[in-house]
């Protein structure tokens, strides 16, 4: 792995605000899923070290960590890698955040306060101004507080803890489906559809919004998942012996 792919990951520790450990799994944590570092990508620990300004103990601690989460693999000969999503991968990830977010705007539209409705509101109202102008970052980061919203409103605390242990897996994935042209715009249509089904109090209605609008995500990142395998597969015909 090149310092100058590290560098772009911005990985960042500040030794005295926290342990050491926690900061270095979530620097990596943070590359990973704002797709910094790339899946596939080789995490060497001296590099990391380096540019961290840790030892080694804490980055094979974090590595150990991030690995049990499923975000890195240690591959024989090769050491750990950012773990690439398979499609299979992809659909059983989206399939069990559709249950859940789901779930969750059923639950919010049953139980949620309305001081909880009006945030969710102005989430709404912040995406729509960030996919106006196209900021991809925003966007996630915005999305990511709609949904927190979304699963802390729910008033099932399992939601919330199931769906923060797939964070980062699901914001590589919300990165890739929003980085199609044509999506987009169905994201926000979408979204809104979900906030008039909560804000009409109809439980079931905001269910099969959030359920449509997932499985709508999932459509689009599959199809680029197959686009990139395609385009590799291409690369590595155009570089074949004859």
């Amino acid at each position: 792995m090149a310092n100058s792919e590290l560098k772009r990951a911005n990985l960042n520790v500040e030794v005295f605000t926290a342990p050491i450990r926690r900061q270095v799994i979530k620097a990596i944590y943070d590359a990973i899923s704002s797709g910094a570092l790339k899946p596939g990508q080789r995490l060497v620990e001296r590099d990391l070290c380096e540019l961290m300004g840790v030892s080694r103990p804490p980055v094979r601690e974090a590595l150990r960590h991030l690995e049990s989460e499923g975000l890195v693999v240690s591959i024989p000969k090769r050491g750990p890698i950012v773990a690439e999503l398979s499609r299979d991968d992809v659909v059983h990830i989206y399939q069990v955040r559709g249950a859940l977010e789901a779930l969750a705007a059923r639950l919010f539209a049953e139980n949620a306060s309305d001081e909880q409705l009006i945030k969710l509101e102005e989430a709404v109202t912040e995406l729509a101004t960030a996919m106006r102008e196209k900021e991809i970052d925003r966007i996630i980061e915005v999305k990511d507080r709609f949904y927190s919203i979304l699963s802390d409103g729910s008033g099932n605390p399992l939601v919330s803890s199931m769906l923060r242990s797939m964070k980062a897996r699901i914001q590589i994935l919300r990165r890739m489906s929003l980085s199609s042209p044509e999506r987009s715009p169905n994201t926000l249509l979408e979204i809104e559809a979900i906030l008039a089904a909560i804000k009409q109090r109809d439980g079931e209605a905001a269910f099969k919004e959030s359920w449509d609008h997932i499985h709508n995500a999932a459509d689009t990142a599959i199809a680029m998942l197959g686009a990139i395998a395609k385009d590799e597969d291409d690369n590595a015909a155009d570089i074949s012996p004859n």
